[in-house]
């Protein structure tokens, strides 16, 4: 296995890793950055960005990403292309393995590896996904304004959506699995009592319409296997989201879904020089915004914490 040093690694390739590589090379620290299985994170998976500042007339995802990759390496930083596949936080300086053959060495390390929208597995969902299948109504619910459009999911995440969405389409399906929904009391009470919302209980998607772009859906009434054609423009899956965290979990603390923990208005986590940004530690916002505004936030924390070590060593 080879072997390397760095001051600076950073783990992940979308708007924080991108950001955090900006920040971190131009105060002089040399970052390294691995973008990851999916180079550009999950804006690479969407069409059009129009919510993102500075980009007037909007902006194809990849492209954006493109955009910030050239920014980080304008200013130094040395991009790469790899899948940090092992970690080993239990001594300082923090070690990092790549792709199983390559070993580095790193003073501060900061993980900007996001997380990944669950989404149902249909065919059809995969053909039309960026042409009327969203896992974001925040990010895309613009496109389907004055459109009818469903929700997949019965959780807080799916109630936050179908209530958003009700705001600028006539009408929203909310589709549930059960005969319940484990969304909190208040926003099942928030969903219930938006009129536009149609609560279709017990209820699948066996096929979302269309050939160049969604134009309905095919559900199917989990009790009495009734099947129902519906038309509609948007169709957005909200049943989750993973994050991509599980190589760090035995040394970093996570919540019950696997975001890693930092400390409140901070990116640093409870082991000494390793920091998270993006949707790794997010579950709540989950914005190309937001993951870069916590990217900033990482380099400067590194920049601290390298800067308290090094005049700690010349006492």
């Amino acid at each position: 296995m080879t072997e390397e040093k760095v001051k600076v690694l950073i783990i992940g390739s979308g708007p924080a890793g991108y950001t955090a590589a900006i920040y971190a090379s131009r105060a002089g620290l040399n970052p390294v950055l691995y973008t990851g299985g999916e180079p550009g994170g999950q804006l690479t998976t969407t069409n059009d960005v129009e919510n993102f500042p500075g980009y007037p007339e909007g902006i194809n995802g990849p492209a954006m990403m493109t955009d910030l990759q050239k920014q980080a390496e304008r200013f130094g930083t040395d991009i790469r292309y790899g899948l940090v596949t092992s970690v080993d936080f239990s001594s300082y300086p923090h070690k990092v393995v790549v792709d199983e053959k390559h070993e580095v060495t790193a003073e501060a390390v900061i993980i900007s590896t996001g997380a990944s929208a669950q989404y149902l597995g249909l065919e059809s969902e995969k053909r039309l996904m960026n042409v009327g299948v969203s896992a974001c109504a925040v990010c895309d619910g613009f496109f389907y304004k004055g459109k009818d459009v469903a929700v997949v999911g019965g959780g807080d995440t799916a109630a936050e959506e179908a209530t958003y969405l009700a705001n600028i389409c006539p009408k929203v399906y909310l589709l549930v699995r059960r005969d319940e929904m484990r969304a909190s009391l208040i926003m099942q009470e928030r969903v219930k009592n938006t009129k536009n919302i149609e609560i279709l209980w017990n209820t699948s998607t066996e096929e979302i319409l269309g050939e160049n772009e969604v134009e309905g859906m095919r559900v199917v009434n989990n009790v009495t296997g009734e099947k129902k054609d519906i038309a509609l423009s948007g169709f957005f899956v909200a049943i989750g989201h993973k994050p991509n965290t599980e190589i760090f979990k035995e040394y970093l603390d996570t919540d019950e879904a696997g975001y890693l923990i930092v400390e409140p208005g901070t990116t640093k986590t409870k082991v000494e020089g390793v920091f998270v940004t993006g949707d790794a530690a997010d579950k709540v916002y989950r914005q190309a915004v937001t993951a870069a505004g916590t990217g900033c936030m990482g380099a400067l924390d590194a920049e601290r914490f390298l800067a308290a070590k090094e005049f700690e060593a010349a006492q």
